[in-house]
């Protein structure tokens, strides 16, 4: 056999023993090695080549030589193309998603993991929300004037409003309005029609002084109807002064008038100086006398102070509202009638102050629920919530307990008041952790001794900052022991969800704040485990598809060259 003969041999028998028909092989069996590579044209004995799969061709890329057909070297084909079952009658496809399908149960878990994380994110949110609720309802129990509740029954209505907060004092009071407040007001004199120029000359002006500033407002030959100066007006003392135009006549008869009105009340407020150069638009500018009374009939309103007899004490303000005079009473003036006298008396509202205590039982047990249903543990079912066991929650529990339930037996012992813990002032704890109010309990308290019963919950320290003791977030600095419990829990609640700097630089996580943060960095560290497991899986569908198609195409071959031998 010839050198060229070898080198196109037909049969390739490869180590393990099996003959292999490939695109290089040309020597054809029963031929004794006469007949010419089948791709060089020689005239010899040609049998029929075999079908080859264009899909999966099968290159000579064991040994990586030059395909002596080609003349190139094979390559690797990226991304590969396979159908399956073409060769081998297998469904290689359901086969390598199987094959996928099992390294992806890792990832399933790891979702799952994730998705538990951040069910917990949630629940931890709500939570939060349900304990900042019953911060806010603590708060408001923390101090007298939040506590406590008045309402005002009066003797003549039409007058004022009268109404009391909670740092009134429960009494009897008398009021008199002699005069209520009112805004200055100017008519210029009317023109038929508010949008004809007034023949204005370039630079002519309406001036006027107000609260100890002087306003001009200069026109235009071009812009110079009643409307137009009503703009410029308004332009120049925005917040201060209105100007409107009005039809003071009829549609038949029109007398359309520019009107400035005081935007405050009260004789301090006045409109003066009042001036204008504008041809055509006109006004008797006269000052009211010292009496307040107007002088010109353009002053159609002088503005006037609030003057009303308070406890037998005459009290003038600019505007209607007496919120200064009587603490915790606010009194706004509505009519003035010097010949009646309101009689008005500030009660305590036990049924409002029952209502704040209601309030903030309310939030108590929706917190307490929310701890329950997750604690609890069924040996079915299993843990009740994602929160089981959860530390945050522990925290606030304690944080509760300590506040609220915390009283020593020595403590109880030395209250002699009968107002010392919640029990006694009939807030009962229920056998589930809920409380519950003892209504016949908390009037008879109430009844016997309101400032007691509120003392229970308020800071009476003075402070309304919520002190706090040495060593505590530095926004705190009232040093004084609380006695409220409303107030101790709003502080010590805050100490546990705030997150808080101190004075030498450290900084602190509340216990939803770093609660969080952890499991954020726990769903973080899954997401990265779960991007490197696909890059894993993508590698290996890769190699499977490219080792399937290889198969398949091998599997061609092979039926290809036992059809031929078996002619």
């Amino acid at each position: 056999m010839s050198s060229r003969s070898s080198r196109c041999a037909c049969w390739s028998r490869p180590s393990n023993g099996i003959v292999l028909w490939t695109k290089r092989a040309a020597r054809l069996p029963g031929t004794g090695g006469r007949a010419g590579c089948i791709d060089r044209g020689r005239k010899s004995f040609r049998p029929e080549r075999p079908a080859w799969n264009a899909l999966t061709r099968f290159r000579a890329r064991a040994d990586n030589r030059a395909c002596p057909i080609r003349g190139r070297r094979s390559k690797r084909m990226t991304p590969p193309i396979s159908i399956g079952g073409l060769g081998s009658g297998l469904d290689t496809r359901a086969i390598i998603d199987a094959l996928l399908a099992v390294e992806r149960v890792p990832i399933q878990q790891m979702e799952s993991k994730k998705k538990g994380q951040q069910d917990k994110i949630n629940l931890l949110n709500t939570f939060r929300g349900k304990v900042d609720a019953l911060r806010t309802k603590a708060n408001a129990l923390g101090s007298l004037a939040g506590f406590l509740a008045f309402k005002v029954s009066q003797s003549e209505e039409g007058l004022a409003t009268i109404s009391a907060s909670g740092s009134a004092v429960a009494a009897s009071h008398s009021l008199v309005v002699q005069q209520v407040a009112t805004t200055d007001r100017w008519a210029f004199n009317g023109v038929s029609d508010p949008e004809t120029d007034l023949g204005t000359v370039d630079g002519q002006t309406v001036s006027f002084t107000y609260d100890g500033q002087t306003y001009t407002a200069t026109m235009d030959a071009a812009t110079s109807s009643l409307n137009d100066i009503a703009s410029k007006i308004n332009t120049v003392a925005t917040d201060k002064v209105a100007a409107t135009v009005v039809n003071a006549g009829t549609s038949a008869a029109p007398s359309w008038q520019l009107v400035l009105t005081a935007k405050q009340t009260g004789k301090d407020y006045r409109i003066g100086s009042l001036a204008t150069t504008v041809t055509n638009l006109s006004i008797n500018a006269a000052p009211p006398n010292a009496q307040g009374v107007a002088q010109s009939s353009n002053n159609i309103s002088v503005g006037s102070n609030a003057i009303a007899v308070i406890d037998g004490l005459t009290v003038e303000r600019t505007d209607n509202d007496f919120d200064d005079v009587i603490t915790g009473v606010s009194i706004s003036l509505l009519d003035a009638d010097p010949a009646k006298t309101v009689q008005f008396t500030v009660e305590a509202d036990k049924a409002a102050v029952k209502g704040k205590v209601k309030e903030f039982v309310d939030a108590y047990n929706e917190v307490a629920k929310f701890v329950r249903d997750q604690n609890k543990y069924d040996l079915e079912k299993g843990p009740g919530g994602a929160l089981f066991g959860e530390t945050a929650l522990k925290t606030i529990q304690r944080t509760l307990s300590g506040v609220l339930f915390g009283q020593s037996a020595a403590q109880a012992a030395a209250d002699t008041s009968g107002y010392g813990t919640l029990r006694l002032v009939g807030v009962e704890s229920q056998s589930d952790g809920s409380l519950k109010i003892n209504d016949k309990v908390m009037d008879a308290k109430m009844d016997a001794d309101l400032a007691k019963f509120a003392d229970l919950f308020a800071d009476t320290d003075g402070f309304d900052n919520m002190g706090a003791t040495i060593g505590t977030p530095r926004y705190y600095f009232d040093m004084t022991p609380d006695t409220g419990l409303g107030d101790d829990l709003a502080r010590e609640l805050d100490k546990v969800v705030k997150s808080y700097g101190d004075q030498s630089g450290n900084f602190y996580k509340g216990v939803f704040d770093a609660r969080v943060e952890t499991l954020n960095a726990n769903i973080k560290g899954i997401n990265e485990r779960i991007e490197q497991r696909e890059l894993r899986i993508d590698r290996l569908q890769e190699q499977l598809t490219r080792r399937f198609a290889s198969l398949e195409s091998l599997m061609a071959q092979l039926q290809s060259q036992s059809a031929y031998l078996n002619r």
